[in-house]
């Protein structure tokens, strides 16, 4: 395993030094190794991006400070672990290498990196997926760095080239007689760089179409509309840049039995009207399991009873909304006689007890 040498004495600079000292040596040490000034020299590309560590952690206070107390196992511990390829290098300081090479300031917004693209996923969950969460997978296709080129572009072994039509600036001068007139590059569209040699598997573009599965947590509470953010899982970014976020659009399928009101759950309990006279405990489902309802003597058609904490979990995580259930009175059908006649029987004394009450309301 090579040991990394210390930061400080990279840069060449004392551990007390500013700034201002430390990006001045850090940029005598990048024109001095440049890949475009040093091409094929692996010694010297080495030493640009060795350099080029050391100073993006002496220029972060943090990292810095990490590193002054821990060292480099110190910095690992942060995840840090220094640049993946001179694009990333190149986007990290544009400020700096602005001017080599007589790029011009308008360089650093030509060749900036670019976050990826972000993706959107529509899915369906179950009812209730959607109260009580559930982790799953899914598969998208999407941009990927290039693992061939490590998303440069350039043929392994090879980089970015200053644009030999316009000299590294972007634009080309045209004379027209009294008048200069400067355009954009049309050999490098104004990067004033450009890939002579392109990777063989992205043909340059840094990115390859890939297929892969993605873990979704959907937690508990969601509701169709509901959109989940994962941070990250966009296409990649192109020239070092950040990759794009993948937003899930969730789509809840409808219950049999069950309908859904904010956090509370509603559903019609049927009865016989027997029942609904003399009362009864029956038993209702709830999301997590089956509940008595006591049904009081007198129980009329559309009547509205509660079970407190058993409807959807708070997306915010603050308690259950209520299970909300009304009641539907049956009329039964296919009776036989002896059925038949006792309703008879009971219409007879609905009707007699009916009439008692009118004569006492007459006379009074």
């Amino acid at each position: 395993m090579t040991t990394k040498r210390d930061y400080y004495e990279i840069l060449g600079v004392n551990h007390n030094a500013g700034e201002d000292e430390i990006k001045a040596k850090y940029r005598k040490l990048a024109l001095k190794y440049h890949p475009d000034r040093n091409q094929g020299n692996k010694e010297a590309e080495e030493k640009f991006k060795e350099a080029a560590e050391a100073y993006e952690v002496l220029r972060d206070s943090q990292k810095r400070n990490i590193y002054d107390n821990y060292g480099h196992q110190g910095l690992q511990g942060t995840g840090f672990s220094g640049f993946r390829g001179f694009e990333d290098i190149f986007s990290s300081f544009s400020d700096i290498f602005d001017n080599f090479f007589g790029f011009g300031g308008g360089m650093g917004s030509r060749t900036a990196a670019r976050r990826g693209v972000d993706l959107r996923y529509d899915m369906s969950i179950s009812f209730m997926d959607a109260a009580f969460g559930t982790d799953t997978e899914i598969e998208i296709e999407r941009l990927q760095s290039c693992p061939t080129c490590q998303g440069t572009g350039c043929e392994p072994g090879t980089y970015l080239e200053v644009c030999r039509q316009c000299g590294g600036t972007g634009q080309i001068t045209r004379s027209q007689g009294f008048f200069s007139i400067r355009t954009t590059c049309p050999h490098c569209r104004g990067e004033g760089r450009g890939i002579h040699h392109p990777c063989p598997d992205c043909r340059g573009t840094g990115q390859v179409e890939r297929r892969q599965k993605v873990s979704v947590k959907i937690p508990a509470g969601v509701d169709t509309g509901t959109r989940l953010r994962l941070s990250g899982e966009g296409e990649s970014g192109n020239r070092g840049g950040p990759p794009g976020d993948l937003y899930v659009f969730i789509n809840v399928k409808p219950h049999n039995f069950f309908k859904r009101n904010n956090n509370d759950i509603i559903c019609q309990v049927p009865i016989s009207f027997v029942q609904a006279a003399l009362g009864a405990d029956i038993d209702v489902p709830t999301l997590t399991e089956e509940k008595k309802l006591h049904v009081p003597k007198g129980t009329q058609p559309g009547d509205v009873f509660r079970f407190k904490g058993e409807g959807i979990p708070s997306l915010r995580g603050h308690g259950r909304g209520d299970q909300i259930m009304q009641v539907l009175v049956k009329t039964p059908t296919g009776l036989t006689k002896k059925q038949e006649a006792l309703l008879k029987e009971f219409a007879k004394l609905e009707f007699s007890k009916l009439s008692t009450k009118i004569k006492k309301m007459f006379k009074h």
